[in-house]
């Protein structure tokens, strides 16, 4: 019997969706398998481009199925739903990083135009997308990175009301492709924000210069460079402090999709994994009988079921954001540091395992172990988005709000608030429900129970041993709150769904055995930072704890794990 809680190809159904959108996804599923395993790898071997993958999606109209805001017209299955993006992330992450890449970057192109009220850039973006293009986000830059304070890609004014636009842009997927690039810049005569402008280019504009794929890879990451490109009122899509806001909202959107890609690749390495180690004899013994094998593979499956289960619930947040309720800015970031670093501790524990064959040409695993490592990496570093975590911890733990309870959202709902979330700043007032009740839902899981030992000292950290001024501009110090922090967030989202979906109370248990040993690890990490103070160092220690063990739990759990061998493998 196929796991429930891990994607398999031969059993997926995603009866939860409208029936467009399942046959879309089924359709995705479908396409991948009829090309095969050996199609699959040689494509990402060989740095194919994309051709055969977007000619699919056009055909289909997938992009433009779960790409285009209900306000911009069109068919009655269009609409931006967060949900039914997040199960297509997933199924690209399963079969390649690159596919998915191609529509990531498609959704930050996006972004800045859903965002805009220039009606014509608007439509010219939604025929576009009927029309099976992609789309791409020019901000990076080479000297600057995503600095965009610091940009060098200059407008002009010229006579006829537009602009002259005129610099360069590095790191920008499909930037060979794209009919339309979001691009970001500012103009050569105002001063400060105000002259900050986003505006639509055409990547085949004679003025538009692709200079080179800056990655080895079948992503497409383009450095391309603008000379003296006309820009008129209807390719302007913001300016001054909205075309910032713009950026960072795109950003928010775009960053979400990180947390199941990873999941995806890490489900297909999972069936991989357990597979080769379970069929190979060692010393006369599969190789799953040794009890370290057992605990890494163990580790590693309920680490996953954890990723899932935060995402999952994540998703609720973002699509039931508007003004009054912005918690998703802490969920965010999250599912793109925690979930993201989670899934390369999950590749790393089944690497440990199969060692060589990790390394194999025909292994799906090859790719996943080089793939899972750009994602923590994408959308602003894990340390970026760990600082910005922290804007959150005190009124996350000390001082909660009163919210009306967030349903499961899996409804055929137009996430519209995503393209009015307003100006990018007051993070630090952002209210949250109380943490507890989650926890207090399980408190006769053992494990669960010793967390949240874990979890209320953190608490009396915040308010008797918090960093002081001086400590504050120690980042190093700060991170390694932050992730303790960030563990108390990640348990509560995964507590609310299992709830939500009857998780299997072993299975729960064993996860938080799991985190109760991240909680030790990365309070003796605190212990160890050069600026702890003594009253710190001795908190860091006192919040050590020992995992629950319970050996028949454990062995239910593995008895899930051994199922995965042979549950899915990938036809020729």
């Amino acid at each position: 019997m196929a796991d429930s809680l891990l994607f398999n190809p031969r059993t997926y159904d995603p009866a939860h969706f409208d029936p467009e959108t399942r046959r879309l996804l089924r359709a995705t599923v479908d396409w991948f398998e009829d090309r095969g395993k050996r199609r699959l790898i040689e494509d990402y071997r060989s740095r194919a481009w994309l051709a055969d993958f977007l000619a699919f999606t056009a055909k289909e109209g997938l992009f433009a199925t779960f790409l285009t805001p209900a306000s911009a017209g069109g068919p009655e299955d269009r609409r931006w739903d967060t949900a039914r993006i997040a199960a297509l992330n997933e199924i690209f992450g399963f079969y390649g990083l690159d596919y998915w890449y191609a529509w990531q970057v498609t959704i930050l192109g996006l972004g800045p135009v859903w965002q805009s009220e220039n009606a014509a850039a608007r439509a010219r973006a939604a025929e576009l997308l009927s029309q099976g293009e992609v789309f791409a986000f020019g901000l990076s830059e080479k000297s600057h990175g995503a600095d965009i304070y610091s940009t060098d890609m200059l407008l002009t004014p010229d006579a006829g009301g537009g602009f002259r636009a005129t610099g360069s842009k590095y790191y920008i997927g499909n930037g060979n492709a794209a009919g339309l690039v979001s691009v970001f810049g500012r103009r050569t005569d105002v001063e400060g924000p105000d002259g900050y402008v986003f505006f639509a280019a055409d990547s085949r504009h004679p003025a538009y210069h692709l200079v080179k794929n800056v990655v080895d890879s079948s992503k497409y990451v383009s450095e391309f460079r603008l000379e003296n490109y006309p820009v008129g009122p209807d390719d302007v899509l913001h300016t001054g402090r909205a075309a910032f806001d713009a950026a960072l909202n795109t950003v928010n959107v775009g960053k979400f999709n990180l947390c199941t890609a990873s999941i995806g690749i890490c489900e297909h390495a999972m069936y991989e994994a357990v597979t080769h180690a379970h069929q190979r004899i060692l010393y006369g013994r599969p190789v799953t009988a040794f009890p370290h094998v057992r605990r890494e593979l163990t580790d590693a499956y309920v680490r996953l079921v954890g990723m899932k289960l935060f995402s999952d619930r994540a998703v609720d947040y973002f699509r039931s954001a508007s003004p009054d309720d912005r918690r998703y800015l802490l969920f965010n970031p999250m599912t793109k540091m925690k979930v993201t670093t989670e899934g390369e501790k999950v590749i790393d524990l089944m690497w440990d395992v199969i060692a060589a064959k990790g390394f194999e040409k025909d292994t799906y695993f090859a790719q996943a172990a080089v793939e899972i490592r750009g994602l923590p990496k994408l959308e602003g570093t894990v340390h970026v988005n760990l600082a910005l975590i922290l804007k959150f911890m005190r009124n996350h733990l000390l001082h909660p709000a009163e919210f009306a309870a967030v349903p499961t959202r899996l409804d055929a709902a137009d996430d519209t608030f995503l393209f009015e979330q307003g100006p990018a700043r007051g993070l630090g007032s952002v209210r949250f429900h109380d943490w507890r009740p989650a926890y207090d839902a399980y408190a006769g899981t053992p494990n669960v129970a010793r967390f949240r030992e874990q979890a209320d000292a953190l608490c009396e950290f915040v308010a008797t041993a918090a960093p002081d001024e001086e400590q504050s501009r120690d980042l190093d110090l700060l991170l390694a709150v932050g992730q303790l922090f960030a563990l108390v967030v990640h348990a509560q989202l995964i507590l609310e769904q299992a709830r939500l979906t009857d998780l299997d109370e072993d299975v729960l248990d064993e996860l938080f055995s799991v985190l109760v040993r991240d909680f030790s690890a990365f309070a003796v990490e605190l212990h160890g930072k050069d600026s702890a103070t003594v009253d710190q160092q001795r908190w860091a220690l006192g919040a050590v704890r020992r995992p629950v063990v319970d050996e028949a739990r454990s062995g239910r759990v593995w008895q899930r794990v051994e199922a995965l061998s042979g549950a899915y493998e990938m036809a020729p």
